[in-house]
């Protein structure tokens, strides 16, 4: 599972007065498929929180908007691994319409102390498959 892929259907919602999606919407869309490829990888968000006292957080982020989705594309989100340190990762994303990329970004997220919002190190079980993974 080097690549795992996510998609998303445009709604009305999703665009601007021109039946555009709305540019921060991208990242909306990114985030849901990072989420998901951490539940395909057996990790719920709220689980890592109560379980672990440890939460993501986006450190960084740089987007390329190439091509605009429209109200009602069926786009597919592509999410990859990056690099992977013991608290914090780099992702690749990209978002495409019939294979056509629209938009892609490298997200930088690292590990935080879910009580203090300090840097922590990702749990061993997480770091163990983000390896496997990697």
């Amino acid at each position: 599972m080097n690549e795992f892929e996510f998609n998303v259907r445009v709604y009305y919602e999703d665009t601007d007065a021109v039946g555009v999606v709305y540019y921060a919407n991208y990242l909306k869309f990114m985030e849901r498929a990072r989420t998901e490829w951490l539940r395909a990888l057996g990790f719920e968000q709220s689980c890592l929180k109560t379980e672990h006292n440890f939460l993501f957080v986006v450190r960084h982020i740089n987007v390329d908007y190439h091509k605009p989705a429209l109200f009602d594309d069926l786009l597919s989100i592509k999410t990859r691994l990056h690099k992977l340190g013991k608290a914090s990762m780099s992702m690749f994303q990209s978002i495409q319409r019939d294979s056509v990329v629209l938009s892609q970004g490298t997200i930088r997220l690292a590990g935080i102390d879910a009580t203090t919002m300090r840097p922590k190190a990702f749990p061993a079980v997480l770091l163990k498959e983000l390896q496997a993974y990697e």
